[in-house]
């Protein structure tokens, strides 16, 4: 059973800071692109940022460019993302999710993820 478990949400006041985790088990996801995803309450998911299976190149919504970085550590089957300077707006539920197969195209794509973490909530204060 594939499971993605992520860590690392909670209240930060605008400008703070948060790293996210995800642990990924049942399946490596080490030549598979993963990505994070977040849901304002009303709102649709959206693509924040990805990952190539090697760690390069990395993709960005335009919102959290330069703010957030997203990283993986394919021995510990485990993707991170770091959010400096938040704001408000970055409020939400994040999801992490990973594909179950090498294509590497169309980043932001949510029907290209086959398999989702079941959120941490985010919620930055103004």
């Amino acid at each position: 059973q594939v499971q993605l478990v992520e860590s690392g949400g909670g209240l930060v006041q605008a400008g703070g800071s948060l790293k996210l985790s995800c642990a990924a088990s049942g399946r490596t996801f080490s030549r598979s692109v993963m990505g994070w995803f977040r849901q304002a309450p009303g709102k649709e998911r959206e693509f924040v940022a990805a990952i190539s299976w090697s760690g390069a190149p990395t993709y960005y919504a335009g919102s959290v460019k330069g703010r957030f970085t997203i990283s993986r550590d394919n021995a510990k089957n485990t993707e991170y993302l770091q959010m400096n300077s938040l704001k408000p707006e970055d409020t939400g539920v994040y999801y992490c999710a990973g594909r179950g197969t090498e294509y590497s195209g169309a980043y932001s794509r949510r029907d290209l993820y086959d398999y989702w973490g079941q959120g941490t909530q985010v919620t930055v204060s103004s």
